[in-house]
């Protein structure tokens, strides 16, 4: 039986819109299987249409708008059938100019089955068939034409046992002009085209700067429709495509904003912001761009449609090119010079270094500056800092309870990026060495956190110094070579100090402890600062102890009754200090003594006084023992009489 033969009984007629099949064939009887007619109408039909609850064609309600140019896909499915699960599809289409006629478009079965308007749009793949699953397909034409507006039907020839339900289904499809235009920011005619702007702005930035790209987006359809407008970069002279384009942000069809990849985190922390300007224009603005901003800037504006069953489709799209933006970042701009490249100078001299900074050749009010002077290879000790607000910070080694705080300063002397100035009042030897100047460029965010972005060292300069010599030696020794326990040990220090210059000298006393096996360690007994202050440490035997000096250069230890866990050998050591105009100090050097054994001998009294005791325990037991042999002796013989 072919498409258009008739089982007896029933007659070939169209179905009307509104009718109780809503544009489906509802078919109750029997016969056998086999094709089927698309469209029947029972004559007397035996049953009610709705009573029948059989074989389903499901098509999407209508009527759908969509845009001549694009592309349509229009599933179709079948359900509630008998026979195998691999069921069959064909597609017509009834344009409004003959709405009686059917046009053959595509069927699943048959490759010879569309009609010679289809014919070539088939054999290309403009118009094609995909099956999701046995019993559902999509119809999908690449490119709509004006003349592929009508009523469209899919048919599914019957595999059951009898005629029970309806064999195909029909949906509208409208297509409409494109009347979506997106504006790039230049002086050029709106652009209809699917890709726009082939010759965006040319725009160099500098890191930190501020980036603001505008689009214009448009639409005159005459249906209610909703725009989404999107930002997005590409690397330049990419192509560009949904795989290479990023996106930065965009407004979505139902008002959202929502930034892409790693620009999410910038939009949240408010650095990247989109915003619509009147009616058409939307506005794209980073505060902060960085080297990785670097790319073509697009405006991809999307029209969306609701259909009947309340989806959302995109029906248009146009994309235009913005800008060709570049970055140069700050690291490729920051330079640091150092001068002069040698300094030679005395000791209490003042030591003057000058650091010069390049940057961006544009004012950068965004950009902030942190300099610091480092002394030493590598990672040298920090000798004084200037930070982004303008504050001085001096390096712990110019400034602690050993050396006091030194005269160091660090002055800006011209507008940033500037030059800056370090100066250190009274030079000592102990400032020869290497200097470097290190800039740090920070941008700031509009949260008000700073982000380092770039930083430099300069070359280093070498700073030699000239210092009067301080040779220091030290003798320890013991007035009474024999310490006896409980006496009073003494330990002298004698100092003997050259130098031209003033020195003050800050004595400690150490005794070497051995642990076990171990190599023996130095622990502090006593110390006197240059100041004179003494401090006490703690005797292993607890006992008292005094520091004291005798003579101009001669120091004295004394342990009070000493025990033997105060045996050890004893050193002093020695640091000579020099204090220079600015009221700080220098530490000219440190020696060591030459050691010295403490030994506390017994007395001979204490030699005999053990004897003694054992001798005493001794007679006691002893006659203790015979007194109770003679009373157990003399209880036994009274007990017998």
């Amino acid at each position: 039986m072919g498409p258009r033969d008739v089982p007896g009984g029933w007659d070939i007629g169209g179905v009307e819109d509104g009718a109780p099949c809503l544009g489906a064939v509802h078919c109750c009887g029997m016969g056998p299987p086999g094709d089927f007619p698309r469209t029947l109408t029972p004559s007397p039909p035996p049953f009610s249409a709705g009573l029948c609850g059989a074989r389903e064609v499901h098509l999407p309600p209508g009527p759908l708008f969509r845009v001549e140019g694009t592309a349509i896909s229009i599933p179709c499915s079948v359900s509630e059938y008998e026979g195998p699960t691999l069921q069959h599809f064909e597609w017509f289409l009834y344009r409004p100019t003959a709405p009686e006629i059917s046009i053959g478009m595509i069927s699943t079965r048959d490759s010879s089955f569309p009609y010679a308007v289809f014919g070539p749009r088939v054999q290309s793949g403009e118009v094609s068939v995909q099956r999701l699953r046995g019993d559902a397909v999509e119809l999908r034409i690449a490119r709509l034409r004006a003349e592929d507006a009508g009523v469209y039907e899919c048919y599914t020839p019957t595999t059951d046992s009898m005629y029970h339900g309806n064999y195909s289904s029909k949906v509208v499809l409208k297509v409409i002009p494109d009347m979506l235009g997106v504006l790039a920011p230049t002086p050029r005619p709106l652009l209809r085209g699917r890709m726009a702007g082939t010759s965006p702005l040319q725009l160099s930035l500098s890191e930190g700067q501020e980036l603001q790209l505008t689009c214009t987006a448009q639409s005159q359809t005459q249906q209610h429709t909703h725009l989404s407008v999107s930002f997005g970069v590409s690397a330049p002279d990419a192509p560009v495509g949904r795989q290479t384009l990023q996106e930065v942000v965009g407004v979505r069809r139902d008002f959202t904003v929502e930034a892409g990849g790693h620009f999410a985190e910038r939009y949240r922390s408010g650095e990247l912001s989109v915003a619509k300007a009147g009616g058409e224009q939307y506005k794209l603005a980073i505060g902060r761009v960085r080297p990785g901003d670097a790319g073509t800037y697009h405006c991809t504006v999307g029209e969306w449609i609701q259909d009947p069953d309340g989806s959302w489709q995109l029906i248009a799209e146009k994309r235009a090119a913005l800008a060709q933006v570049t970055v140069q970042s700050i690291a490729s701009q920051l330079a640091v010079s150092a001068s002069p490249p040698e300094v030679r100078l005395s000791a209490g001299d003042a030591l003057e270094l000058l650091c010069n900074l390049s940057g961006p050749a544009a004012p950068a009010p965004h950009v902030a500056y942190a300099v610091s002077w480092e002394v030493g290879e590598g990672d040298g000790l920090l000798v004084a800092q200037l930070d982004t607000d303008g504050v001085a910070i001096v390096g712990e080694s110019y400034a602690n309870s050993q050396v006091g705080r030194r005269q160091v300063s660090l002055q800006k002397l011209t507008p940033a990026p500037g030059a800056y100035r370090l100066r250190i009042e009274s030079a000592q030897p102990g400032d020869a060495g290497t200097y470097r100047c290190v800039a740090r460029a920070y941008v700031h965010s509009p949260d008000a956190q700073l982000r380092e972005v770039a930083n430099s060292r300069s070359q280093g300069l070498k700073v030699h110094m000239k210092s009067e010599a301080v040779v220091v030696q030290a003798y320890a020794w013991l007035p009474v070579p024999a310490t006896y326990r409980g006496d009073t040990a003494e330990l002298l220090c004698n100092i003997s100090v050259e130098s031209t210059q003033a020195v003050h000298v800050a004595v400690s006393w150490w005794v070497e402890v051995t642990v076990g096996e171990e190599e023996p360690q130095g622990r502090m007994v006593a110390s006197l600062s240059r100041e004179g202050v003494a401090e006490l440490g703690q005797r292993a035997s607890g006992g008292d102890m005094s520091l004291d000096k005798v003579g101009p250069q001669c120091h004295r230890l004394r342990l009070h009754g000493v025990e033997p866990s105060d045996e050890g050998r004893y050193h002093c050591a020695v640091t000579s200090w020099v204090r220079y105009p600015d009221r700080s100090w220098y530490n000219a050097g440190a020696v060591k003594s030459n050691s010295v054994a403490v030994y506390p001998y017994a007395r001979a009294m204490d030699t005999l006084f053990i004897p003694l005791i054992v001798g005493i325990a001794s007679a006691l037991f002893t006659g203790i023992a015979i007194l109770a042999t003679i009373t157990c002796c003399f209880m036994r013989r009274l007990r017998k009489r």
